[in-house]
């Protein structure tokens, strides 16, 4: 049962919604999670009930598997896009506010500078596709809301690239990695402290935000920088993103502008590479 005033995350165990709760937990804040097995987003009743007594909804719950969801587009768009417009249409209707976050394969990577929240979205990918209808969904559903994307995130929870890496550095001494796909690495940690932020503004804020960590780099050199600090013994080469032919295409550049942001928090996020190395150092 749901406390009055709580705030309620939906995709609690992901690998942002896990770093999430940690930073409501530590700042005091009331929260419910909700995540599979025991609650399905899809449901519209379950969503319902999650949204008893709450003042604020974090959406976090998502189909993230790219590649699958080339294959499996009904899915996909079931979770990211219908399931998002009803929860808005549920939020809309007992006048609670939703935080939904996205993502930065809403566009398709061929502008030559960093994108900001204004510049057309063009997704490659069936996973991006479902994303952006999540947004719009989401926006004509008559709620209060604010839509952050995030790009290239790693944490604790969950897999992601920097785990992916480790592993194959254990198998292999020899690895190519792309240096054609460009972006900011994110821990979801500190994401998690920025939304905390957004979440104790009033009043709340609502729109598109871009949020990703401070300065830009390829996935090759992020590949590097791992390697270097982590004393691993591996060789890498770096290669082209075609050299790697995948059903799903992917966007090269996910450079993020989130000067809206720093605006609306008076502060910008930390260089990638700091919350990175410490991350390394805690695995």
């Amino acid at each position: 049962m749901n406390q009055p005033g709580q705030i309620v995350v939906l995709g609690c165990r992901g690998m942002l919604g896990t770093d999430l709760t940690d930073a409501l937990c530590q700042r005091g804040l009331a929260f419910a999670g909700f995540d599979l097995p025991e609650f399905d987003i899809t449901d519209g009743l379950q969503v319902e009930q999650a949204m008893e007594n709450v003042c604020l909804v974090v959406n976090c719950a998502a189909y993230t598997d790219v590649e699958k969801a080339e294959s499996e587009k009904e899915t996909a768009f079931s979770i990211n896009a219908a399931a998002v417009g009803g929860l808005g249409g549920l939020a809309a209707k007992h006048d609670i506010p939703v935080l939904h976050i996205s993502t930065d394969f809403v566009f398709d990577g061929t502008l030559d500078r960093p994108y900001a929240e204004d510049d057309p979205a063009n997704p490659v990918s069936v996973y991006g596709a479902s994303k952006l209808e999540g947004e719009k969904v989401l926006a004509a559903s008559g709620c209060r809301y604010c839509i952050v994307r995030v790009q290239w995130t790693y944490g604790r929870a969950g897999n992601n690239f920097v785990k992916k890496l480790l592993e194959a550095a254990k198998a292999k001494k020899n690895l190519r990695v792309v240096n054609d796909q460009l972006g900011s690495p994110t821990a979801t940690a500190e994401a998690a402290a920025v939304l905390c932020d957004m979440i104790q503004l009033e009043p709340f804020p609502q729109g598109l935000f871009h949020l990703a960590a401070d300065g830009y780099t390829s996935r090759y050199e992020m590949a590097r920088f791992i390697f270097d600090a982590t004393r691993a013994d591996v060789n890498i080469e770096p290669c082209k993103t075609s050299d790697y032919p995948s059903k799903a295409a992917r966007p090269l550049n996910s450079r993020f502008n989130c000067d809206k942001l720093c605006a609306l928090l008076g502060k910008k996020m930390r260089i990638w590479r700091e919350p990175l190395a410490e991350f390394l150092e805690q695995l």
